[in-house]
Parts: structure tokens; C-alpha cells; sequence
């Protein structure tokens, strides 16, 4: 935590006995696996949130159990961390080989290089682990709203690329998308040609400027993805630059998401640990139960919807997650 005060002492206030279904997670054992943004290339001046000095250590289980201690955590969705991408094979088959806890990574979302030539091949190979639900393959993006990457290899208009997000559904998979605000429009342009593809737009859409000019168009690229029946959106990652914690933004900002997309089409993303940057996982968790007073609504968003669009069937999930010793002093 970064010290900012509007991310404190919010831990205690969440509900009693609240129990989640986390849809997106990181975990990364960096003496097994190269992660080149975590151990070769520390850029803190390119990453969205700033400095990420705190990130470049093992998070694990037990590091994960510490931070959601105060929830009974029935399931979790990871999402691939940008292992080395000649390592995406060996990533899925970690997660696979460990002896969980039932309930932790009870489903995978993989990695696959579209417009490769070798991307069939490894979707395949990908689909073939039992746990795998889907494939995040983040498109290439411009640097900023009014600039455009449009056309370009690895843009959302290569039909290469699209071809091979096309396979997904052939493999009965789902789509992490992943695009700051500036693209959402493109990205409605995309679910609404793939109306077979099920979509969950990562983070909220990533509101990341949260001027009056920037909210709208987030806003818009927001009401273009709500109006395709196949986009889900998870509600995760509110950090902003720096690690500023805008409480009350971030509550109008939840609200709006839920407004568009409703109930129905939202679930709850810790995005642990990338998420410590800004907030405790209590601060982060408590805005959402706050935009969720109604205990139906709540469930939905927490639990039911992350384990139908991820297909968590009740004997994945942990009815209990007993609290676990962080094996190192980062947690928090």
C-alpha cells in the first residue's frame, strides 16, 4: 500500500462472512520462469500505475491467501502474468502441476501469440489443459487517445491477428480483453463481428484519465462494448498513475459500469498483486460491495457470474480458505 490515506482502514468495513469468486489474479514464482517485465526490462516510467518496484519478488499462494485473508475465497480465475513468451506452454503447465488448495486457479486464462504463424499450433496445445477457459492476447495499442495504430501488425484491424481470435471459439474459449480507453470503440467493432466469441473486457476498461474529456470517452467506447451481448466486464484494477487511489472517483466509476452492463454481465477482479500499488485488497473489495447494496446483485457480481463465464462447476470450489502464512514480508 502506498500510504495514501482515502486506501486505509476500509479493511473491517466489508460485510460479514462475504465470500467471492476472484475472476482475475496473478501469481509468478520468478525462480522457475523468465519474466522479462518483472526482471529484465523494469520500465516504471511506461508501466500504467508507475513505479512497480514492489511487484519484482515471488507472489504465491500463500502470498495471496495473506491479502484476501479477510474473505472466504471459493475460487479463482488466474490470468497469464507475461511470462516469456516462449515460456506460455510452461506457465499453463505450472499452474496445472501444483498442488493447490481446491479452488485456487480453478480456471486458467492462457496466453497465445495472434497473427503468428505458430498461434494455431499453441492455442491447441493451450486448449488441450483442463483447467484453460480462455486466452488473453492483449492487441497493440497507440500511446494515447487520437493516435492510431489502425491496420498495423497485432492492431485490431490485422486480419491476421483476427483470425486467429476467431479460433477461440472453435476451442470453446473465451477472450481477456485488454485495451486502455482510447480503444474500447475498436473493440465493440470486434465483439460485434464475433457474436460467437464470449469477451470479459479486463479492468473496467481502464478509466485511466479521469478528466471530464477522458471519462467521456471511456464512456462511450463503455456503451459501445455493453451494447454487444457477448462482453462481460470485470470490475478490477481502479489504480491510477502513481498509485493514486481515487476514492471517490472509483465509486462513480463502479457505479457507471454497472449501470451499463448491469448485474448480469459483471464480476469481481482482485488483479492481486499488480492491485497493492494503490489499495489494500479490503479498500479495493469494499468499493465494489458499496455499489452493491441489493445481496442478489452482490452475488452475482462476487460469485455467480465469474464461475459461469469461467465454468467453475461447485466441486473446483473451496467452501472454506483457511488462512495461509505469507511466505514472505511483502504482503499488505
Amino acid at each position: 500500500m502506498n500510504g495514501n490515506p482515502s486506501a486505509m482502514g476500509v479493511q473491517g468495513a466489508l460485510p460479514p462472512g462475504l465470500a467471492i469468486v476472484d475472476a482475475h489474479h496473478h501469481l509468478w514464482p520468478l525462480g522457475r520462469g523468465r519474466y522479462p517485465w518483472l526482471q529484465d526490462e523494469y520500465r516504471p516510467q511506461t508501466f500504467f500505475l508507475g513505479d512497480y518496484e514492489a511487484l519484482r519478488r515471488d507472489y504465491l499462494e500463500a502470498d495471496y491467501a495473506h491479502d484476501t485473508s479477510a474473505v472466504t475465497v471459493l475460487a479463482t480465475v488466474h490470468v497469464e502474468a507475461e511470462r516469456d513468451r516462449r515460456e506460455a506452454v510452461d506457465e499453463t503447465a505450472w499452474l496445472h502441476q501444483e498442488p493447490w488448495r481446491r479452488g485456487m486457479a480453478a480456471a486458467v486464462v492462457a496466453y497465445a501469440p495472434f497473427g503468428n504463424p505458430g498461434c494455431a499450433a499453441l492455442l491447441a496445445r493451450q486448449a488441450g489443459f483442463a483447467r484453460v477457459r480462455g486466452i488473453r492476447c492483449k492487441p497493440l495499442t497507440s500511446e494515447g487517445p487520437g493516435r492510431s495504430v489502425a491496420g498495423q501488425p497485432g492492431s485490431m484491424q490485422d486480419q491476421a491477428w483476427l483470425d486467429d481470435l476467431a479460433r477461440l471459439a472453435h476451442h470453446g474459449l473465451s477472450w481477456d480483453l485488454r485495451v486502455p480507453f482510447w480503444h474500447l470503440r475498436e473493440a465493440a467493432q470486434v465483439a460485434a463481428a464475433l457474436p460467437g466469441l464470449s469477451i470479459a473486457l479486463n479492468h473496467a476498461g481502464l478509466p485511466l484519465d479521469r478528466s471530464e474529456q477522458g471519462l467521456a470517452c471511456w464512456r462511450a467506447g463503455m456503451e459501445a462494448l455493453a451494447a454487444c451481448p457477448n462482453v462481460s466486464v470485470k470490475l478490477s484494477e481502479l489504480g491510477l498513475a502513481g498509485g493514486y487511489w481515487d476514492a471517490q472517483g472509483n465509486r462513480r466509476v463502479v457505479r457507471e459500469v454497472l449501470a451499463m452492463f448491469g448485474h448480469e454481465r459483471a464480476m469481481f477482479g482482485s488483479n492481486l498483486p499488480v492491485s497493492r500499488l494503490s489499495a489494500d485488497f479490503g479498500t479495493i473489495l469494499g468499493t465494489i460491495c458499496e455499489a452493491l447494496p441489493d445481496p442478489v446483485a452482490r452475488r452475482r457480481v462476487l460469485v455467480s457470474n465469474a464461475a459461469h463465464f469461467y465454468r467453475i462447476v461447485p466441486a473446483q470450489m473451496a467452501p472454506v480458505a483457511a488462512p495461509m502464512p505469507a511466505s514472505h514480508g511483502v504482503a499488505g
